[in-house]
């Protein structure tokens, strides 16, 4: 295992871990909260850029209790904080609440990828909506499945593709990123239905390919926006994510837990 993220605060930055506890609702902590759109009720996403792209300016941590919020700046917010729905829906523009329980039905807007490389200049103005999760747990807030895998390898590929030369796994979102050999990217495409041994515990069943969105392409905090981040995959990796669905721009995995585990950086992963 090369990095371990997660993401307690949904679309906002992340945190690296050394070591973390897995069950069948994903990394500890992980997608612990979301903010609700208090107009329409849906989840805050940066999938819809035009609306939801200042979530990735804020970096959130876990802990036991509460999760802090870093704004750029250098601002803290708490979870706990009695005025943190009115400082955020000041960071984003929109009236929006933060919450650990995610509505009925729970839905966010995704913009179409194809529209962010028709016109790279500005962020796509429609969406289509969209029911969140349907691969994970009932009360949670990730977008299919609880955990997303990707590799070393991937990220080279779309390294050595891209015009800049770089590929940062935080575009991506990944919760483990496992240290593959060189000599093949985009090697995920063939885990589908595998079952994957993490560490001396954790078990995870590969579900699906992950489609990538907007989210990609944006700036990241500190890391610069960059189109290439989605072209690349529309150009040498568009396959299906299921059976049920056309081909899309993919990199990485969406995993269930099938045992939950603590894992830690260096563990071993084997296949069953």
């Amino acid at each position: 295992m090369d990095r371990l993220l997660r993401y307690p605060v949904k679309s906002m930055l992340g945190e690296e871990l050394p070591a973390v506890e897995v069950t069948e609702r994903g990394l500890a902590h992980d997608r612990r909260v979301a903010l609700i759109d208090r107009d329409t009720g849906k989840v805050a996403s940066a999938k819809h850029p035009r609306l939801w792209s200042r979530l990735l300016t804020v970096t959130a941590q876990a802990d036991n209790s509460a999760v802090r919020m870093t704004t750029s700046d250098g601002k803290e917010l708490w979870s706990t904080d009695p005025g943190v729905d009115e400082a955020l829906s000041e960071i984003v523009g929109r009236p929006v609440f933060l919450t650990d329980a995610p509505p009925h039905e729970a839905a966010l807007d995704r913009a179409d990828p194809e529209d962010v490389l028709r016109d790279h200049t500005r962020p796509p103005v429609s969406a289509r909506t969209g029911r969140i999760g349907g691969g994970s747990p009932e009360g949670t807030f990730f977008d299919f499945a609880p955990v997303h895998v990707m590799t070393t390898s991937t990220l080279a590929r779309i390294a050595a593709l891209a015009p800049n030369g770089s590929a940062q796994a935080e575009r991506y979102r990944p919760n483990i990123v496992l240290r593959t050999p060189l000599t093949r990217g985009f090697t995920e495409n063939d885990w589908i239905d595998r079952t994957l041994h993490l560490g001396t515990g954790l078990v995870l069943r590969v579900i699906a390919r992950t489609p990538r969105c907007a989210i990609p392409t944006l700036a990241h905090g500190t890391v610069p926006a960059d189109t290439a981040a989605l072209r690349v995959l529309a150009e040498h990796n568009r396959v299906t994510p299921t059976e049920s669905m056309g081909p899309q721009p993919c990199a990485g995995v969406y995993a269930q837990v099938l045992r939950p585990g603590r894992i830690r950086l260096g563990d071993p992963v084997h296949w069953a």
